[in-house]
C-alpha cells in the first residue's frame, strides 16, 4: 500500500511532521510529494537519517525501495532558499504547495496510491500565488472536490474517542444560517454515519447527535426556527437515504450543541459516536479542545481516501524543531486503515 503525502507549506511545519512520520511507518509505502532539499532540511532538524531520503521519478518506484527508505517525488522546480525559508512563506512557495496536492490527488486518483494524506498549506499564500486553480482556494476540501468532479463532500475531524462532521465549511458567519439547508445536514449525517459504520468494531451501529443550529435547539422556535424546519427534515433525508443503502446508524437529534459535544466526548460509556455540526467552529472549537494534535481532517464523499492534520502551518514554530508530529501519524494510520483493500 502507498500513501501520497503531499508535504504542506515548504516554510511551515508540514515537511517536519511529514519525514517524521513517514520515518516512523511500517503498514504502508510513504511517498513524500515536495522539494527534496524542504525535506533534507526537515529531516536534519528533527534528527532524521537523510540519507533515508531517495528520489524517485514516480510513485510506484517507492515499492521497490527498500523498508528503511522514505521517497520523495519531486514534480516541480527546486524552491530557492528564500521561497522556502521557516515561517517565511513567498508567492512560489504557494504555487509549489498547491502543485503537491494536485500530484499527491492524482496518485490516489489513479489507484497508484491507496490514500492521499495532506500536511498544512496557507489558504492567502496560494491565492496570493495566482498558479493555476489557486484562485478562490478555499482550502483542501473544496479543492480536491473540484478537481475530482466528486458530487458532494463533507469535512470531518475523526479521534478514537468521537468524530464531528460539518453541515457547512469555510463560510462568514453570516451566511451560515442560510448555508443550513436540509440537503446540507442530510449529506453530513449520511456521511459521518457510513465513515463511522466502516469503522465500527463487533457490528456496533453507530448513535450519531445531530447538532442544533441555535441556543438550547430553538427554545421552541422562541430563538430560531432552523431546527424545526431544516434541521429536523434533513435527518429525516438522512435517514431514508442511509435505509437505500444498508447502512444502520441512529441519528438523534436536534440536540443542544454544547450537550451534543459533552455527550459524545464523555468516555468510553458516551451514548454517542459522533456529532453532526452546523457549522465550522461548533465542530473544530470541542475538537480542539478534546484531541488537538491528535485528531484528523478527513474528507468524505470523494472517490479517493484523504486525511489531513488537523492544525495550521505553525510559521512561528516552523524550523525550531518543536513541532507535534502525532496528528500526522494519526492522519498516516487512519489512511491506511480507510485505504486498506485500494490498489
Amino acid at each position: 500500500m502507498i500513501l501520497a503525502v503531499s508535504i504542506g507549506c515548504p516554510c511551515g511545519v508540514g515537511p517536519e511532521v511529514a519525514v517524521l512520520s513517514a520515518a516512523g511507518q511500517t503498514r504502508a509505502r510513504v511517498v513524500l510529494v515536495g522539494d527534496l532539499r524542504v525535506v533534507q532540511r526537515a529531516a536534519e532538524t528533527r534528527g532524521v537519517d537523510a540519507s533515508r531520503l531517495v528520489t524517485v521519478a514516480d510513485a510506484v518506484e517507492a515499492t521497490r525501495l527498500p523498508r528503511t527508505a522514505i521517497a520523495v517525488l519531486q514534480p516541480t522546480r527546486t524552491l530557492s532558499a528564500k521561497d522556502s525559508r521557516p515561517g517565511k512563506p513567498t508567492a512560489a512557495a504557494g504555487a509549489a504547495q498547491l502543485a503537491w496536492i494536485d500530484v499527491a490527488c492524482d496518485l490516489a486518483r489513479s489507484g497508484v496510491a491507496a490514500a492521499m494524506v495532506t500536511g498544512p498549506v496557507s489558504k492567502a499564500i496560494i491565492v496570493s500565488s495566482r498558479a493555476p486553480g489557486s484562485a478562490g482556494f478555499a482550502g483542501h476540501t473544496e479543492h480536491l472536490q473540484a478537481r475530482l468532479g466528486a458530487r458532494e463532500v463533507v469535512m470531518a475531524f475523526w479521534t478514537p474517542a468521537f468524530t464531528t462532521s460539518l453541515a457547512t465549511t469555510h463560510l462568514p458567519l453570516a451566511r451560515v444560517p442560510r448555508a443550513v439547508t436540509r440537503g446540507a445536514v442530510a449529506r453530513s449525517a449520511y456521511w459521518l454515519a457510513s465513515l463511522l459504520t466502516r469503522l465500527a468494531r463487533g457490528g456496533r451501529v453507530p448513535r450519531l447527535a445531530v447538532a442544533a443550529l441555535n441556543p438550547h435547539a430553538g427554545e421552541g422556535g422562541l430563538l430560531g426556527h432552523e431546527e424545526v424546519r431544516t434541521i429536523a427534515p434533513g435527518m429525516e433525508l438522512a435517514r431514508a437515504r442511509l435505509a437505500r443503502d444498508g447502512i444502520r446508524a441512529e441519528l438523534v437529534g436536534p440536540v443542544p450543541a454544547e450537550t451534543a459535544f459533552r455527550l459524545a466526548s464523555s468516555g468510553k460509556s458516551a451514548p454517542f459516536d459522533g456529532v453532526v455540526a452546523m457549522y465550522h467552529d461548533q465542530a473544530t472549537i470541542p475538537m480542539k479542545l478534546v484531541g488537538f494534535g491528535e485528531s484528523v481532517n478527513v474528507s468524505l464523499g470523494l472517490p479517493i481516501v484523504r486525511t489531513s492534520v488537523d492544525h495550521g502551518t505553525g510559521y512561528d514554530i516552523a524550523g525550531k524543531g518543536i513541532a507535534d508530529p502525532r496528528g500526522m501519524r494519526e492522519a498516516f494510520a487512519l489512511a491506511v486503515r480507510l485505504g486498506r483493500g485500494r490498489r
